[in-house]
């Protein structure tokens, strides 16, 4: 196991694409332990540009008026405003800080990016785990049986290729009534699984009549027995590069479906982020940062992702290494 891990980590695909991954999910998982805004809470202006520059002179101004002006000063200026004899003029006071700005209905753009991020991957995971697990099991039986099975769990992979997985998703997801987080990603993942399967087939057909599986066969094992243990262990490492596209896939996936808006309605995603600047015509306000920042997101999950399954393509597969 050592051995395998120092291997996969002298690939520098894999581990550019691995610390990519990483340095997001700390960031998620960091940056709620300072800024405990509600995501969703209307604190801002509509379309609030990021006003660090602005944050840091109003606040250096407060101090430094507050340094010149004693507490005796204050009581006094006050008192004498009371009575009308003098004015206190407070044009410029304290400011929340959104480094990013806000989005349309004013809210943090950062705060909502963390949790955004947070939700699709979440999402990804689920759509990638279940897509995985049911292409493996199909792929599996339909490679290990042949024959009848073969020929049916075929044409049941055959018959949602030829329908587009993304028809199929925008139905289901018109039809439900609660889109959550678990849902859109169960529906992602029982929608994306036809290509693994076939992949796992195509493994498995070739790896079925292998003398060590005949062996097996001539023991008299089980066929779960043979499957787990003499087959799965030959395409471990393509089930994990099969995981990591189909979570990949599946936050692309939550994002277009949430861009015209039949993703999760309850928390806020990048998908739906990128809906609301869309509808509220951010990109022709000028207010980039109102989807660039999603943009870049979803970019570079996507391509760290994409990279360390490259990095493990270049690794396991044979004629890849040679």
């Amino acid at each position: 196991m050592n051995h395998t891990l120092r291997t996969i980590f002298k690939s520098g695909k894999f581990t550019f694409g691995f610390t990519v991954i990483s340095i997001i999910l700390l960031f998620i998982i960091i940056y709620p332990m300072f800024d405990r805004r509600d995501p969703l809470e209307m604190i801002g202006n509509k379309f609030q540009p990021p006003n660090l520059k602005e944050y840091l002179q109003r606040h250096v101004e407060i101090i430094e008026e507050e340094i010149v002006m004693s507490e005796a000063d204050i009581a006094i200026a006050e008192l004498m405003a009371s009575f009308g004899l003098t004015a206190i003029v407070r044009e410029k006071g304290p400011i929340q800080l959104h480094l990013l700005g806000t989005d349309n209905f004013g809210r943090d753009m950062l705060a909502q990016l963390v949790a955004g991020t947070k939700s699709s991957l979440q999402i990804g995971l689920i759509a990638g785990s279940i897509a995985t697990l049911i292409g493996l099991a199909v792929g599996l039986l339909a490679g290990y049986l042949g024959g009848v099975y073969d020929n049916f769990l075929s044409s049941l992979t055959n018959v949602f290729i030829v329908i587009p997985s993304f028809v199929i998703l925008i139905l289901i997801s018109i039809s439900l009534s609660n889109t959550s987080i678990i849902t859109i990603g169960i529906v992602i993942g029982l929608t994306s699984w036809p290509w693994t399967a076939r992949s796992v087939r195509a493994q498995t057909t070739s790896l079925r009549n292998r003398d060590h599986v005949n062996l097996s066969k001539l023991s008299g094992h089980s066929m779960p027995r043979i499957i787990i243990r003499d087959i799965l262990p030959y395409i471990a490492s393509y089930v994990v590069m099969a995981f990591i596209l189909q979570v990949a896939a599946g936050i692309l996936s939550e994002a277009t479906i949430s861009m015209l808006g039949l993703g999760p309605r309850n928390v806020a995603t990048l998908g739906l982020m990128m809906h609301w600047a869309g509808i509220f015509n951010a990109l022709f306000t000028g207010a980039w940062w109102a989807f660039f920042p999603m943009v870049v997101m979803i970019a570079l999950i996507t391509f760290s992702l994409n990279l360390m399954n490259s990095g493990l393509d270049q690794i396991f597969n044979p004629q890849i290494r040679s």
